[in-house]
């Protein structure tokens, strides 16, 4: 879908936001890649104010955040992202992610904000992505306006294509791209981080049919199949 509105995206509810980053960072503790919450949080250093990385002035979410308080822009992190670097991290998402029919684009959904909060947030671990993103979603809008005289936002949906399958992967990038590693390992970073994003939202969790502790009136007990499987029937 072509996107030719350079407005700002609206921000959604810091307290979902951090809701979302809790939600990513218990999946990624589940595969060891990430120790978010818990007892280990405490050996996670703050990033230096000297590291252009991130801020020191900045709390640890801890092991139980109050996802009951509506926190505001800097009571826990200073959010990074500019304007112009949410708007062209909306585009790639929007382009990365498309929805279904009758679907919220991710975008509308705020998914660029939970970017944002990951990147911004006071945790060696996340912040290794920040420099990663920020020159990625710069570099976008340069390339944008080196290509077609316009930014990222502004071009038509095969234009952002074009762009976007330079950088994708080693199979899929022209020549003057595959020794660029750094730009590959952007779109694969965004690409991994849109996702987390998005499929942490109930459309996303409709999409790949995940139900959740939903309630059940009564209990018909294990299906024919499971007996059989378990050897019982």
């Amino acid at each position: 879908m072509e996107n030719n509105s350079p407005e700002t995206p609206p921000r959604i509810d810091r307290r979902q936001a951090l809701k979302w980053l809790g939600a990513a960072a218990a999946a990624l503790t589940l595969s060891d890649q990430l120790k978010l919450f818990g007892a280990s949080a405490k050996k996670m250093k703050l990033v230096s104010m000297a590291d252009p990385r991130g801020p020191t002035n900045a709390k640890l979410i801890g092991t139980d955040p109050l996802l009951n308080h509506n926190y505001t822009p800097g009571e826990l992190w200073p959010l990074t992202l500019t304007d112009k670097q949410r708007i062209a991290a909306a585009a790639l998402i929007d382009l990365i992610l498309p929805p279904e029919p009758g679907d919220k684009l991710p975008s509308a959904l705020g998914v660029q904000d939970f970017v944002d909060e990951w990147i911004s947030s006071p945790y060696e671990e996340t912040n290794k992505d920040r420099p990663i993103i920020l020159v990625g979603l710069d570099w976008l809008d340069a390339e944008a306006q080196k290509r077609f005289h316009k930014d990222f936002v502004a071009i038509t949906e095969a234009q952002k294509c074009q762009i976007a399958d330079d950088i994708c992967g080693k199979t899929a990038v022209k020549k003057e791209f595959k020794n660029q590693q750094n730009l590959q390992n952007f779109f694969s970073r965004f690409r991994y981080l849109a996702a987390s994003g998005y499929y942490t939202t109930p459309q996303g969790w409709k999409d790949i049919g995940y139900v959740g502790n939903v309630p059940s009136v009564d209990f018909a007990g294990p299906t024919p199949e499971a007996l059989k499987h378990l050897g019982l029937a």
